[in-house]
């Protein structure tokens, strides 16, 4: 054999064995990644039951927490639910038994999606009031409003300037951002209104969030799912809030929040907790932090939750909201002055 040949059957063998263990390797991560079990089920009521209870046991994030703050027990729920089905179930009667048994879980971020319905568990919204009034908002913002990318604002009549954003759902520009604060600059303060923002792009939260801070500030941490286990996390990983090379705000700035401040939304309250000059004015958000996971059932209904938890700086979770600064509601005799309490006591604070 000569000296090229044995190289290159030297190098061949190396190369087969660095896609061996490549190949190793995609395969040992596919099964924690993958919406599909391993096991089949039949597309049957007890069969998609059966998927449905195994997929929320392995692959969503707070069993542990539910089992420690209201006491559930997944096997006894298992054990409850599947002797409420049989084969002679219509779609729309195992649908109410699915949706039931995931409302166990008391997490508004867990949903059913069919053709017909969507099953949820909204108490966390729909229990308490809704602190948030259209009619008082199109007082405040009356017709002489800016309205770019999502955003409507103003200054009102005390030279405080008012952000209205109700939705993360596009991305958010740096023009857009640079132009509003610059209009609003002359403002003493600032108001970002943000209730029922259901959230949307969490990189357009950290965009918006960048522009009041000077720093590069620790906000939270994030882990991950790293086995079926109710307990296989990840080590907690830094979340960092960099300064944005742009024009940033400098004076005081409250965020008004409501249950209704949701997913995406919720991580922008979260990263402006830690800003220097910012204060949370509301009700507490309705949560919904944790980074989204989607299954499918055998019947092809989808299912979503929460499969990677978030925490704020101080280690604590904000999958179930997070409490302002000022806890503030809005009343029946400022409603019929035409006044939001919310918005008036925000007011107040930016300009002490």
């Amino acid at each position: 054999m000569t000296k090229s040949s044995h190289h290159n059957q030297s190098h061949f063998r190396h190369s087969i064995m660095a896609v061996s263990h490549l190949l190793l390797t995609i395969f040992a991560i596919l099964p924690l990644a993958s919406c599909v079990d391993e096991e089949e089920y039949p597309d049957s009521p007890r069969g998609n039951l059966e998927a449905l209870w195994r997929i929320i046991d392995e692959h969503y994030c707070f069993l542990d927490y539910k089992q420690e703050t209201i006491g559930l027990d997944w096997d006894e729920v298992h054990a409850r639910y599947a002797s409420r089905v049989d084969d002679g179930m219509t779609r729309v009667q195992l649908f109410e038994v699915l949706s039931e048994m995931l409302a166990e879980l008391r997490d508004g971020h867990v949903n059913i999606f069919t053709s017909f319905d969507t099953g949820r568990e909204w108490s966390w919204q729909e229990d308490y009031p809704a602190n948030l009034s259209d009619t008082l908002l199109r007082r405040y913002l009356g017709t002489d409003y800016h309205a770019s990318n999502g955003m409507r604002y103003k200054v009102l009549d005390d030279n405080v300037g008012y952000v209205r954003y109700a939705s993360f759902g596009s991305d958010l520009g740096s023009g857009n951002l640079d132009d509003m604060l610059t209009t609003l600059a002359p403002c003493r303060g600032l108001i970002i209104d943000i209730r029922d923002n259901g959230g949307g792009m969490v990189t357009s939260a950290e965009t918006f969030a960048a522009r009041f801070t000077n720093k590069d500030i620790l906000v939270g941490y994030i882990c991950h799912k790293t086995g079926k286990g109710h307990s296989d996390f990840s080590k907690r990983e830094e979340q960092h809030l960099k300064p944005a090379k742009a024009v940033r705000w400098q004076k005081p700035v409250a965020v008004l929040t409501n249950r209704g401040v949701y997913s995406a939304a919720n991580e922008f309250v979260k990263y402006m907790k830690c800003c220097p000059n910012a204060i949370i004015v509301g009700d507490k958000t309705g949560g919904g932090a944790g980074m989204p996971f989607s299954s499918q059932l055998p019947c092809g209904w989808s299912i979503r939750f929460s499969a990677c938890p978030m925490y704020d700086r101080d280690g604590q979770c904000t999958e179930f909201g997070i409490s302002p600064d000022y806890q503030v509601s809005l009343t029946d005799e400022d409603f019929l002055r035409g006044r939001d309490t919310i918005i008036e006591t925000a007011r107040r604070l930016v300009c002490e």
